[in-house]
């Protein structure tokens, strides 16, 4: 009997197919997970030497946190790097005069202040009432950098014309407050201290335009130093693009997930080994990520545009204790592609004939071209070829179909109820382990591979279970509507001007070459649908839709474990179902090809697949050692009220977690509250205790905790930290007030005052909210320095009650275990819950754990 007999029954006919369709996945994966590094007789790219700056930052120097003393021995360490570099290039130049290279060398020194809104107010304001549900504010807070540092350093042929339009590297020394940061981001500063090692050391190379590499000081504490260099560095005027180092994740190949120029793109389309979409592209920019970077203020303030590519694999670890450099090892061969792409975008953008000069003009605006990596190869197109040939395909799909067009209504209707169905029934796999079983989140710990698993059976199951309600239909009208539908949504789509429309697109190919074949060479009756249709059409798709599914869950699947209390499984069942259905868009068809029987036959297989995969995975444990759960916890001593809390919050929605709080109040609470059941918090802008976390802190889900009083101790913070005001100047006449507030902070970093107050002027920016408003001003600061002043002139002259709050600079476990001693009881309390949690938990949480102090005062 020939395949391409309709005849054959679905037991052989899944047994063709499904070597077909595995190797169609693992054809996916593999272009996913393996890089291939070029080879040539100049310099390259060392990997050892990358891993061995991003060891030294990470794991000799450590937590590197913006005004610790690590943090000033970072700066201090990268400033050594820098001269070394420069005397290089002196050396270099000596002994070939004829070279045309200099380097130069700045460790820029400033303060200023800047307002960051993340995703812009608006944005989030809207996003806190159809997602998070929360309270979040309207007004905006200003943050204030003093005396922050960058060390700059750049290279270029030694003349004017030369140094006119610069290219501008950036990645940042800082890392978070919980992370020892060896990925994010001291991968990215290995990469462009070695790039500049294989620049230099390159027979012959010289710039036509200047290169500037910023080592910024201060991203963690949001983006303050790259503003600093944006808006003081006496060459930042000479930038005409941006090329940002960052990381989302730990391991795993860098993501282009920002592009603002047609130059740029085109730029890219040059590195050996290019890895991003318009998908990643318009995802970002649509502010679901809840992300930003250093690339923000470079588009701001010099206004020009950039590539922003980041690492993003494994980001269960991303500003997490574990993301030391053993972590980053997993997959060694990613950080040289990483510098070797990097390395490429550089000699391209630096070279004669190179658009940076014409950058100098760029106007914003959205690029209007369609890019995307597929198999090995970055192809580009604009928006007015993508309406051409997606229009020229759908009319080619329409051509090919018209056999069939009197029953093509009922086909596109089996399709889009398919595709409802899968939606549908992962959702309710979704509902049924969250709220029946009390098992949210039990794909978490096995990965975005897991949440397949999971949600893949109930997709399928959906999308067949669903033609049972449906009249019997052609089978190749149902396969004619599927290669319709794709190629209408990517025309429909793409007039709308949204790039992501090439994901139709490469969907349609293969199913559209397929039903070709199927005419022309596979069928040998009129009306039927070869097997060979289905090999070709759904395996080359397979390849596609895994090439889109694997990492968008990559990214996703990690981000629900600091969404905070989102329905995390409705989320990615939604996206297993969607994307998954695009990877398998012949399903439907399929299921009409046997009959109502052995369709029936196929549900009932599914249901039973669906079940076990739920009964499995109701088992599981939500968190494991490298899937943790993330705990923020602060041990917080009022000034004012005299009185110690613990505050515990959690950035996800998986189960447990007051148990946890619960178990936590019975070991280390004081006596009279230790048997109480603890009562969630209301997270606001009212809620100051969280105010040094700032933006973060309104994804929490926090709790309070009463610890007991030490009668015997005396706080050496009554006094350090404290508000006055100076040059304090009432004006009856004008019912105002004028002063300047001064916060003394020794041995406080990161601190915060929020007040209510109706601000006329101050030194932060010029426009105030021109109303009586909740106000919040955050510090960031260099290692040591101890006073920040803000000038305020108010509408009023009574006194204001400002909150204030900082983290002590050695009371973060584990950051500061080499010097515990000086963190106090704070640091003592800290430590014994962080063994506690190990012991409880078997590994399982990651926490945070920070002394703050904080207090009111009337000013």
């Amino acid at each position: 009997m020939s395949i391409s007999s309709p005849k054959w029954g679905l037991g052989r006919s899944l047994l063709v197919l499904s070597p077909c369709l595995l190797a169609g996945f693992l054809v996916a994966l593999r272009e996913h997970y393996c890089a291939i590094n070029p080879r040539t007789n100049l310099p390259q790219i060392s990997e050892a030497r990358i891993l061995g700056y991003a060891k030294y930052l990470s794991e000799d120097i450590g937590y590197r946190t913006v005004g610790t003393h690590e943090h000033a021995l970072a700066d201090t360490w990268m400033v050594q790097q820098a001269e070394e570099a420069r005397r290089n290039c002196e050396r270099v130049v000596n002994q070939d005069k004829g070279r045309k290279l200099q380097c130069e060398v700045w460790r820029q020194e400033g303060s200023g202040t800047h307002r960051f809104d993340m995703m812009g107010e608006a944005a989030l304001q809207e996003l806190s009432k159809c997602v998070l549900l929360l309270s979040l504010p309207l007004t905006g807070r200003v943050f204030i950098l003093s005396d922050l540092t960058n060390i700059v350093v750049r290279i270029s042929d030694g003349t004017d014309a030369g140094k006119e339009h610069a290219l501008l590297l950036n990645s940042h020394l800082d890392s978070t407050l919980p992370s020892p940061g060896a990925a994010d981001d001291a991968i990215s500063v290995g990469i462009m201290l070695d790039c500049i090692r294989v620049l230099v050391d390159t027979p012959a190379w010289s710039p036509a335009h200047a290169v500037i590499f910023l080592f910024n000081n201060a991203e963690e504490s949001l983006q303050d130093a790259s503003h600093l260099f944006s808006t003081q560095h006496p060459i930042a005027h000479t930038v005409r693009a941006v090329i940002n180092l960052e990381a989302a994740g730990t391991t795993g190949r860098e993501l282009l997930f920002q592009a603002t120029s047609e130059e740029m793109v085109e730029a890219y389309s040059h590195v050996p080994r290019p890895f991003g979409t318009i998908f990643a592209n318009d995802v970002f920019n649509s502010g679901v990520m809840l992300s930003d970077t250093d690339f923000r203020q470079f588009e701001e303030y010099l206004d020009v545009p950039g590539l922003d590519i980041a690492i993003v694999g494994n980001s269960y670890l991303y500003h997490m204790r574990k993301n030391f450099l053993v972590i980053t090892r997993a997959n060694r061969c990613f950080t040289q592609n990483m510098g070797e792409n990097t390395l490429a975008l550089i000699k391209y953008l630096t070279a004669p004939g190179s658009p940076i000069p014409k950058l100098a003009n760029f106007e914003r605006k959205k690029p209007h071209l369609v890019f995307y990596s597929l198999l090995s190869h970055f192809l580009m197109y604009r928006f007015s070829t993508a309406k051409l040939i997606y229009g020229a395909l759908f009319l080619s799909a329409l051509r090919l179909t018209r056999s069939v067009w009197s029953g093509q209504p009922r086909g596109i209707l089996a399709v889009v109820t398919g595709l409802l169905g899968s939606i549908l029934s992962a959702n309710a796999v979704a509902l049924i382990m969250q709220h029946g079983l009390g098992k949210g989140m039990s794909w978490f710990a096995g990965g975005h591979f897991a949440a397949i698993g999971l949600y893949a059976p109930a997709t399928l199951l959906g999308g067949l279970a669903s033609q049972l309600l449906l009249r019997t239909t052609d089978e190749k009208t149902v396969f004619s509507s599927v290669v319709i539908l794709q190629a209408a949504a990517a025309v429909v789509v793409q007039l709308l001007n949204v790039g992501s429309a090439a994901m139709f697109f490469i969907a349609s190919i293969p199913l559209f070459s397929s039903l070709l074949l199927n005419n022309l060479v596979f069928a040998t009756r009129a009306g039927e649908v070869s097997l060979w249709a289905y090999v070709w059409g759904q395996s080359v798709q397979l390849m596609f839709g895994t090439l889109f599914l694997i990492p968008t869950l990559e990214v996703f699947v990690p981000l629900t474990g600091r969404l905070g209390n989102v329905p995390a499984d409705n989320i990615v069942a939604t996206l297993v179902s969607i994307l998954g259905a695009q990877a398998m868009p012949l399903a439907i068809p399929f299921a009409h090809r046997f009959g109502r029987n052995s369709l029936r036959q196929m549900v009932i297989v599914l249901s039973a697949i669906a079940l076990a995969s739920m009964a499995i995975y109701a088992r599981k444990e939500v968190f494991d050692e490298m899937h943790q759960k993330r705990l923020f916890v602060l041990h917080l001593e009022n000034v004012t009220t005299n009185e110690r809390h613990l505050h515990i919050a959690s950035a996800d929605g998986a189960p447990g977690f007051h148990e946890l709080v619960t178990d936590i109040s019975a070991q280390f609470s004081s006596p009279s509250v230790a048997e109480a059941d603890p009562v969630p918090l209301i997270m606001n802008e009212y809620n100051a205790d969280w105010d040094s976390l700032y933006p973060f802190s309104a994804f929490l889900s926090p709790y309070k905790i009463e610890l007991s009083k030490d009668a015997h101790y005396t706080s050496p913070w009554t006094k350090s930290f404290r508000l006055v005001a100076t040059n304090d100047v009432v004006d009856l006449a004008a019912g105002t007030r004028s002063f300047t507030l001064q916060v003394d902070h020794p041995g406080l970093i990161w601190t915060v005052i929020s007040f209510d107050a109706h601000v006329l002027k101050w030194n932060l920016d010029n426009n105030p909210p021109a109303e009586y408003a909740r106000h919040h001003v955050k510090e960031a600061s260099f290692y040591k320095i101890d006073t920040w002043r803000l000038d305020l002139v108010v509408n009023g002259t009574g006194g204001i009650l400002f909150n204030f709050i900082g983290m002590q600079e050695n009371a973060m476990w584990p950051g500061k275990k080499a010097v515990k001693a000086q963190g106090g009881p704070a640091m003592q309390v800290l430590e014994n819950l962080d063994a506690w949690l190990d012991e409880k938990t078997g590994g399982t949480v990651d926490a945070m754990l920070i002394g703050c102090v904080a207090g009111t005062v009337v000013v």
